[in-house]
């Protein structure tokens, strides 16, 4: 089992990865799919070159938006076929915090729905790429669907997990299985949403467990760390958690360059 932690203090945001954020998203194509008898719209960006692997992308509260995109098309840059899925429906982008709460209420009361959601935006993901081996990491609501899958163990060809910022709580009567798939844990030091007890306690969960982790904390970052252009940005925390994600591939996707 491998464990580390890490205090991020500070270094020069890329030049390159900055002006990739502000630029709108242009590598991928909308794809609508279906989970439940209902439709869905995601988002696939092709790997620039011979892909590497899949990563399947879970999005924030705000369902599916540009944010993502940006994401799935870095990481297509790096040479993964990338997958944004949608856990609200197609069209189903709620703007008002209300809606918002709202929407992941739903699935948060729903377990059920939404790995429901999850498998069917990861089969989709498939699909696209022809990849079977992937990588599932979500931001924020996207790491509660990111664990959902973890623990259910109805996870095939999983190669790691990744959560930004994520929901860490286990809900009462959950437990993640032997042979989960490794975790990687961004968390925010300043973070009073989703706070370091929550993430130590997870990685307390899974030492016990046997679940091979690595918990990174990044100093001062509030929730949301990573969202470009919002006031809770922090440049550092983001460079850093994208860079620990990169290794993490690079570990446990098994296609290396």
């Amino acid at each position: 089992m491998t464990t580390t932690a890490k205090i991020a203090l500070g270094t020069a945001f890329g030049a390159a990865l900055a002006a990739f954020a502000a630029a709108p998203a242009i590598a991928g194509e909308s794809v609508t799919y279906q989970a439940a008898g209902a439709d869905y719209e995601g988002y696939f960006a092709p790997a620039s070159g011979e892909a590497k692997g899949l990563v399947l992308v879970i999005h924030d509260w705000d369902g599916l938006t540009d944010y993502e995109k940006k994401r799935a098309d870095m990481l297509a840059e790096l040479g993964y076929d990338a997958f944004a899925l949608d856990m609200f429906g197609k069209g189903n982008r709620p703007e008002s915090m209300d809606a918002r709460k709202a929407e992941t209420g739903k699935l948060y009361e729903d377990r059920e729905a939404m790995l429901t959601r999850v498998t069917a935006g990861l089969e989709t993901a498939r699909e696209q790429s022809g990849e079977t081996e992937a990588v599932v990491m979500g931001y924020c609501f996207g790491g509660a669907g990111v664990l959902e899958l973890a623990r259910s163990g109805k996870a095939e060809n999983v190669a790691g997990y990744a959560t930004f910022h994520g929901t860490l709580a286990t809900p009462e009567g959950q437990s993640y299985p032997d042979g989960t798939a490794p975790i990687l844990i961004a968390q925010g030091g300043g973070d009073t949403s989703v706070t370091i007890d929550d993430a130590m306690s997870l990685a307390k969960t899974l030492e016990d467990k046997d679940i091979t982790y690595e918990l990174e904390v990044y100093s001062g970052a509030p929730h949301a760390f990573t969202v470009f252009g919002s006031d809770r940005y922090r440049e550092v925390a983001d460079e850093e958690s994208w860079e620990a994600f990169q290794s993490f591939m690079a570990r446990y996707l098994g296609k290396e360059s």
